[in-house]
């Protein structure tokens, strides 16, 4: 008896046991599924390569949830409907966007959600959508593998332009070039002595130009002076001229005319009988009887 009881004493442990952890599994169970999230939606145009159920999802570089469901757009099927599950509360504004990251070129993916402006409106599910859907934008790491061709395309150009630039002949120019250079180099080193001498000369012909330069300052001041008085008589000239003298001139030249007119028939008196000017005029007239 007391074997049995030992039995269904361990058993009775055992069943205990085993209900407390389907209990606590079934409590752990209900607090995680009894939490509430937030549900947004993201439309990626071409390959979501490395994205699945249980990707994680980030909000400005934090873990706020993952990635609930991925499913081909029936209207487009280029575009894939992205369905993410985030923690509840986060200001997702309307110019948020969402991209597909990775940690590094080999690192996993990643749904990045970048934070939009604190003056932007909330993110609202619009008319005809089930969740609120975030605008996409093309990751740094899908720009450059669209922008790659590209660039090795331009890569190509330049390495050719530069095939081209270095040929035959223009590696013997710029030989040349170099080689005239050098030449021209080394003259200036000997003849360094010459280029001293020549800055001195320029030196001193310059000291001697600034002290005749103050001797000539004297005299440039003369000339000042003369140039003044040469503007008075200038001055006065142009009152003569533009004054009443001018107008007086004509009549002066008449007067002057006439003076020297009867000068000459004095002087013609005069040289006839010079005698008349002390003795006067002695001729006698005619005197009727």
């Amino acid at each position: 008896m007391e074997t049995k009881a030992n039995y269904v004493a361990a058993g009775a442990f055992v069943l205990a046991c085993v209900i407390g952890i389907v209990v606590t599994m079934l409590w752990l169970a209900g607090a995680q599924y009894s939490q509430e999230y937030s549900y947004y939606q993201a439309y990626f145009t071409g390959a979501v390569t490395g994205l699945g159920k249980g990707t994680v999802t980030r909000y400005n570089g934090i873990d706020v949830g993952r990635v609930e469901d991925l499913q081909f757009d029936p209207n487009n099927p280029q575009r894939v409907i992205v369905t993410l599950q985030v923690q509840p509360g986060l200001s997702i504004r309307e110019d948020s966007t969402a991209s597909i990251d990775s940690q590094g070129f080999t690192g996993a993916a990643f749904v990045e959600i970048s934070g939009g402006t604190p003056a932007a409106p909330l993110l609202v599910a619009k008319n005809g959508q089930k969740y609120p859907v975030i605008p996409t934008k093309q990751s740094t790491l899908e720009q450059l593998e669209q922008s790659a061709p590209e660039l090795v395309a331009k890569l190509n150009n330049a390495t050719t332009s530069i095939n081209d630039l270095l040929n035959d002949d223009n590696r013997r120019a710029i030989a040349q070039i170099l080689n005239n250079l050098d030449v021209t180099t080394a003259t200036f080193a000997r003849r360094s002595e010459d280029f001293d001498a020549t800055i001195k000369n320029a030196n001193a012909a310059t000291a001697n130009l600034r002290d005749a330069s103050a001797e000539l300052k004297p005299t440039l001041q003369d000339v000042d002076l003369a140039l003044g008085k040469f503007g008075k008589v200038a001055d006065d000239a142009d009152v003569f001229i533009n004054g009443d003298s001018l107008s007086q001139l004509p009549d002066l030249i008449g007067e002057m005319r006439r003076l020297v007119s009867t000068l000459n028939k004095f002087s013609e008196q005069l040289n006839r009988t010079p005698t008349t000017l002390l003795f006067g005029d002695r001729r006698k007239g005619y005197e009727p009887k």
